[in-house]
């Protein structure tokens, strides 16, 4: 995969210089100009985000007079905080320290990019241009961005064959597919969203065709951990005639494909509810107070390997693992081609373990692992899901796994990459790299 260009640009040695002495800067200026206040700083920063933390959670588990009082909670306590600066005369030391830290992270992700240790490179190879390419073209999907960027006249224009879905007439997917495959063509691809993604390239796979991602959903992970442009559509066009493959692996919950996640517990129940879609917000404030006290919905167990998790109230299976270290890159995935499912578990009883989650990671209601196969079992025959996005109920035990490498993946040659704000940062690899890096050897 493309590594995409550093926003931030200098030399890797000279970003990492940089890097430590605003790091520096953003951990002396408040004890220079504060003295042992800077203690209270801290003590107060993290005091108001437990507190709002623990309203937030009392929110989404109460309702009436004590849901309202726990959103007055959560706005105030980082309210307070501010003031309480601001009547101390340092809300302009919190705020400067604030900026030098984020630009601390910044030239030095910048850094470790730069000097080659955020390689996150799958290999490609170069792709003759597909003889019979068949596509599939939702016109409703993301607003209508097939018609919006005309895709079907450019992608018929390139020679491919092009099949536009009927809103009013529901069409398998994948016997579309199948069909093409039978008849010669030589590449699938779909330009939908990702449950439809799935569907198609689970042929593709099973057929040994390439696959061709045309980012036209609304949300397009799949496409965005790819690398692609999620804003121009037909720029994913570019494959049928300056293309590079790669193999990605392909993700399956009861034989059914899936290219991102499956969920389950409180959020897959509550997209079950037939008001979901029209009244997102409310039906979610009406649900899940039952749902994360455990009053309603079903109880889950999950076995990754030899580890066990009881009862969580949500869990997400994923065809990879998303990054967790680094909020700038929650919701992505840094490869496609680890062979492994990731795993996130969260496991909540209080406000207190609710504050903790902020810890990340390390936090001890939330569960990271990876696995090749997960099993879920639950106290109730049957249990809710999402898969890639869409409502489903399956009966238990529900069994996700991964088939590595079981996608042919057809991507052009010039595309965004995908960035790299996810990547583990040694300082003390850092310092080396400010210190040495550049230095003639003796």
């Amino acid at each position: 995969m493309e590594r995409p260009a550093s926003p931030v640009r200098g030399t890797p040695r000279g970003l990492a210089r940089l890097a430590l002495a605003a790091g520096v800067a953003a951990l002396a200026l408040p004890v220079v100009l504060a003295g042992l206040k800077s203690l209270l700083l801290v003590a107060v920063a993290l005091g108001g985000t437990g507190v709002t933390a623990a309203g937030a959670w009392w929110v989404l588990t109460r309702r009436g007079p004590v849901r309202a009082l726990a959103v007055a909670l959560t706005v105030a306590a980082p309210v307070a905080v501010i003031l309480y600066y601001a009547h101390a005369n340092l809300l302009w030391v919190a705020l400067t320290s604030l900026a030098l830290w984020i630009l601390a992270l910044t030239c030095a992700r910048a850094a470790v990019h730069g000097a080659g240790q955020a390689d996150r490179h799958v290999r490609e190879r170069p792709a003759p241009p597909p003889r019979r390419p068949f596509l599939i073209m939702n016109p409703r999907s993301g607003g209508g961005k097939v018609g919006r960027f005309g895709l079907k006249e450019r992608a018929e224009a390139l020679g491919a064959r092009v099949t536009l879905l009927d809103p009013a007439d529901p069409q398998d997917v994948a016997a579309l597919a199948r069909a093409a495959a039978d008849e010669g063509a030589d590449l699938l691809g779909v330009a939908g969203g990702d449950g439809t993604q799935a569907l198609v390239a689970a042929v593709a796979a099973e057929r040994g065709l390439p696959f061709l991602v045309i980012s036209a959903g609304t949300r397009n992970h799949f496409a965005m951990d790819l690398g692609l442009d999620r804003e121009d559509p037909a720029a994913c066009l570019d494959a049928l005639t300056d293309g590079v493959e790669l193999r990605v692996d392909l993700g399956f919950v009861d034989g059914r494909p899936f290219v991102n996640n499956v969920s389950f517990g409180a959020y897959a129940a509550v997209v079950q509810s037939p008001a979901y879609r029209d009244d997102k917000v409310g039906t979610i404030l009406e649900l899940l107070p039952d749902l994360l006290t455990r009053r309603s919905g079903s109880r889950l167990t999950a076995r990754a390997g030899a580890t066990v998790l009881h009862e969580p109230q949500a869990l997400l299976v994923s065809n990879n693992p998303y990054r967790t270290g680094d909020p700038a890159g929650l919701g992505r995935r840094d490869r496609l081609d680890t062979g492994m499912l990731g795993v996130l578990g969260v496991t909540v009883d209080n406000a207190a373990q609710a504050a903790a989650l902020l810890m990340g990671p390390q936090a001890p209601g939330l569960s990271v692992l990876t696995a090749r196969q997960v099993v879920i079992g639950s106290d109730a025959p049957q249990v809710e899901a999402g898969v890639d996005g869409e409502a489903l109920v399956l009966p238990v035990p529900v069994r996700c796994e991964i088939r590595p490498g079981a996608l042919r993946v057809r991507l052009p040659r010039d595309r965004p990459g995908v960035p790299v704000t996810g990547a583990r940062l040694d300082w003390a690899h850092l310092c080396t790299l400010a210190l040495t890096m550049g230095r003639t050897p003796t």
